[in-house]
């Protein structure tokens, strides 16, 4: 297709198109003659995808038929059930898409981990680049605990839950290169793995997990889905199935950023345990139970109501009349 010709044959359409969507009043002939161009352009622009995109001709079309989509339908307003369908449908469907992507990337996560804080503790060399014997005993017996006390329970929920909520965000918005959601997981799965092995070194493991447990369960897990979400959407742009590439990382984009937003909730939960649980004065394995019943909790969301949504033809995306206009598909 020549882009330039097939441009000039309907730019007055496009044009006419545009001056009625922004047009205050419409007549109804006016209203029908709007509705038209509309259904024209919306299949111009599917031609445009398949046979030949060009990026800006493509962002054009969907900007117009943008513009007009909103003038003929109206802007959608919420209501409650859109909030109850978010919570109940599109949410679990989407976590449940990247259910094995969060699995693999915590297999991964922890075996780096195991290794790393294996190979420090029994490294002297390695340990002891760590830092000088003096100062790993004071990170041992007195820094690590008193990090989750040094500050008003409430002030350090939120400081944990803005902090792993822009991790998360960066791994799914940056997702695609592939390679920044690997990075991330890597570095912290060796900063767990070492401050593992100093604990280990002084005799306070126990405390370690003790302490680790309770909110890192899910904390963890939120960073492992989040890392899944970003590697599954680098892995559409690589194999987009049947779908022209366009699509299907518009499709599943929109579905992966339903992750995102859930999982601002999910890190909210696990930064009320860290704040509140783990350096509270209950027994260790209360923490870790409680931690444990909020991970599980997780879990039954997902797979309960995620299997079911996911078996009724639900991916995460949005419905049809907010996602906008579906494009024709090759094969």
């Amino acid at each position: 297709m020549d882009t330039d010709a097939f441009a000039a044959v309907h730019e007055a359409d496009w044009d006419r198109l545009e001056q009625l969507s922004k047009q205050r009043r419409l007549t109804g002939a006016e209203a029908d003659e709007l509705v038209r161009l509309y259904q024209a352009t919306a299949g111009h622009l599917s031609a445009v995808r398949t046979a030949a995109p060009d990026p800006y001709l493509v962002g054009r079309l969907s900007a117009l038929l943008g513009l007009a989509r909103g003038r003929i339908a109206g802007a959608h307003e919420l209501r409650l059930s859109d909030v109850a369908r978010f919570f109940v449908v599109s949410l679990p469907a989407a976590f449940y898409r990247v259910r094995w992507w969060t699995v693999v990337v915590m297999v991964a996560f922890v075996a780096l981990a195991v290794v790393v804080g294996a190979w420090t503790a029994s490294t002297p060399a390695v340990l002891a680049g760590l830092g000088s014997p003096a100062e790993l005993e004071r990170y041992a017996d007195e820094a690590f605990a008193a990090y989750y006390s040094n500050f008003p329970a409430p002030d350090f929920a939120a400081q944990v839950w803005t902090n792993n909520a822009w991790i998360a965000a960066q791994c799914i918005g940056l997702g695609i290169t592939g390679v920044f959601p690997v990075y991330v997981l890597g570095a912290n799965a060796i900063g767990v793995g070492q401050a593992g092995a100093i604990m280990a070194a002084h005799g306070d493991l126990t405390v370690f997990f003790g302490l680790i447990l309770p909110h890192g369960l899910m904390e963890l897990t939120a960073i492992f889905i989040a890392g899944g979400t970003g590697l599954k959407l680098f892995w559409t742009a690589v194999a987009p199935g049947r779908r022209t590439r366009a699509r299907a990382l518009a499709e599943e984009g929109r579905a992966l950023i339903t992750v995102a937003v859930g999982l601002v909730l999910v890190l909210a939960v696990s930064g009320l345990v860290e704040g509140f649980v783990t350096p509270s004065a209950l027994p260790g394995w209360a923490k870790v139970a409680i931690g444990a019943l909020v991970l599980a909790g997780y879990w039954a969301y997902t797979i309960v109501l995620g299997r079911r949504a996911v078996a009724a033809g639900e991916t995460g995306d949005l419905e049809e009349d907010l996602a906008g206009h579906t494009l024709a598909q090759a094969g």
